[in-house]
């Protein structure tokens, strides 16, 4: 029987919205957030959806999921590439998720993530096609939500 790994990832979210009256009034106070972790700089500056009164230039959480289901997609599918010999030599991801709302609550209803990547040689390709399925496969934040995460993968050689 296979031994259960547990993980724990401690950050702390910090609101850094209040403009002097706290939460006084629904529109009174900023969605602004610093996302830190222990030994970590301040990296990632939060705040609301703009469609939900945040500020348009920081990150909202909404993006958050998707760039955290893009790069676990990208780490997964680099060391799948790794283990069988495929030379990876660029990668870039344009995700796009997308949000259903109702009723004062909202969902995803799907992740679609479009990589563009560069392996060494033209032999590769296949090889390097076929590996985005076995990237999702092991993708850790994949496997822990309840919406599609699909994959439209692009793989071109150095060559071309």
């Amino acid at each position: 029987m296979a031994r259960t790994r547990e993980h724990g990832y401690d950050i702390t979210t910090r609101w850094t919205g209040n403009t002097g009256s706290g939460t006084e009034g629904y529109k009174a106070y900023g969605r602004e957030v610093d996302v830190v972790a222990a030994g970590k700089p301040t990296m990632i500056l939060g705040s609301a959806d703009p469609a939900f009164l945040g500020d348009a230039e920081r990150w909202n959480p909404e993006e958050m999921l998707v760039a955290s289901l893009s790069a676990c997609h990208m780490l997964s599918y680099l060391a799948a590439c790794a283990l069988r010999g495929v030379v990876v030599t660029s990668y870039e991801d344009t995700a796009h998720g997308s949000m259903a709302e109702t009723g004062g609550s909202g969902q995803f209803t799907e992740v679609v993530l479009r990589p563009v990547v560069t392996v060494a040689e033209e032999s590769m390709v296949a090889a390097a096609t076929e590996l985005h399925q076995a990237a999702h496969e092991s993708c850790f934040i994949a496997n822990s939500v309840n919406f599609p995460v699909r994959h439209e993968a692009s793989v071109r050689s150095a060559g071309r």
